[in-house]
Order: structure tokens, then C-alpha cells, then sequence
């Protein structure tokens, strides 16, 4: 495998601040992949006060139960005032702060539940971010994460990995690193884990309490 490259909070930021225009356009493959639907059956999970993570142009606004109230957090102005315009017509209220994942502005336990996607394999250090997440989340709360990284399918990551360092050149993202190891690193106790199309996107919900090891084993689709 290649060496896992991680670029400066500072650095990612000045990227994505340039890609916030094009960004959605970059996401067409995810798309017909079936993201939409993945958002949608993952977030339509969060309860009560929620915070997302690494908002971007806030793709996952429209998958939330109405009854949410949701803070959604981003690195990038940018990105994050594509949200915010994107969130006219919410079917849940929401508010915006410019925020590093890895240093969360949060009172511990602030927040029911807690979400994320496609933000580990961009992430300077994607552990502290989960360690984060897992603060600011109630004991009793949750963890939803959806994911990408290395393919279940030995040819595909291998494929990944010969091109991970010019993919992350362009946009930060580390696209072979892996989800389950890094919730295991993170010492988070697994609920669920699916894995879908060739065991590239995984769908993750976790909890707070920090076991020893993982307490489930991940399903390939």
C-alpha cells in the first residue's frame, strides 16, 4: 500500500475554499453509485440535537428528520455558505459555524447525535476528529458516519492505492485509508457496519463508549 499522506488543516482549507463552486459536480460518480440514497437511510436515523461534521455544501441537509435541531460545522467559509443557501427550504431548523473537526467549540456531551460523511480520508488526523465527535456525543447518544476507502475487492484497492498520492494532490482526500480501523483506533463501540459497491462505501453507526476492541463484525455488500 502506498504511504497514507495528511495534509495541514490550513491547506485543506485554502483547497476546498478554491473547489466550494465546483464542488458538487465533483460528487456525479458518487451519485449515480447511489449516495442519495445512502444519506438518506443513514441520517434519517439522527435524533434530537444533532451536529454534523465536515458539513461541506451540505449534501446531507435534505436526509434529516424534521424534528432534528441540527448545528452543522465546516472547515471551509466557502463550503459552508453553499450550505447555508442550500438550507432555504429545510425541512429542519439549522444553524452554521466555521470549525475545526479536529477542535470542536463544544461543551462535552452537548449533542444526541452525531454525523459525518465522506470526511475520514481528509481528515490531518482522523482519530482526534472521532475522538471529538465522541466528546461532544451523549453516552446514550450516537455516531453516524458514511464513508469511503479501500475496497473490499483486492484488485480495486489495489488500484486505489497506486493512485491514492495524485487523488489526494487534488483534493486532500486519502481514498484508501480505512473506516473500521479507524473507529477501531478511536475505541469506539460499533453498532453497525455495512459495506456496499465493491466494499468502497461504508455505513457506520457507533457510539461513545470506548470498549477495548470492536464489538461488531462488518457486513459486505
Amino acid at each position: 500500500m502506498s504511504r497514507l499522506l495528511s495534509y495541514p488543516a490550513r491547506q485543506i482549507r485554502e483547497k476546498y475554499e478554491r473547489m466550494a463552486p465546483i464542488y458538487d459536480r465533483a460528487e456525479w460518480l458518487p451519485g449515480i453509485l447511489g449516495l442519495r440514497k445512502l444519506r438518506r437511510e443513514l441520517f434519517g436515523l439522527a435524533r434530537g440535537r444533532t451536529l454534523e461534521v465536515a458539513a461541506g455544501t451540505g449534501k446531507n441537509l435534505s436526509s434529516y428528520p424534521a424534528d432534528v435541531d441540527l448545528t452543522a460545522i465546516d472547515l471551509s467559509p466557502a463550503m459552508l455558505a453553499i450550505a447555508a443557501q442550500r438550507h432555504t427550504s429545510p425541512p429542519s431548523p439549522a444553524s452554521f459555524a466555521i470549525m475545526d473537526a479536529e477542535h470542536l467549540g463544544f461543551q462535552d456531551r452537548t449533542f444526541d447525535t452525531v454525523t459525518s460523511s465522506l470526511t475520514l480520508c481528509t481528515f490531518p488526523n482522523p482519530v482526534r476528529a472521532l475522538d471529538e465527535m465522541a466528546r461532544v456525543c451523549r453516552p446514550e447518544g450516537s455516531i453516524l458516519l458514511l464513508e469511503h476507502g479501500r475496497s473490499s475487492r483486492e484488485w480495486l484497492g489495489r488500484w486505489q492505492d497506486r493512485r491514492s498520492e495524485s487523488h489526494a494532490l487534488h483534493l486532500a482526500c486519502q481514498w484508501n485509508r480505512d473506516p473500521i480501523d479507524l473507529v477501531g483506533q478511536a475505541g469506539l463501540s460499533v453498532r453497525r457496519i455495512r459495506r456496499v459497491f465493491f466494499g468502497v462505501f461504508y455505513i457506520i453507526e457507533v457510539v461513545p463508549a470506548r470498549p477495548r476492541r470492536l464489538s461488531s463484525t462488518p457486513t459486505t455488500a
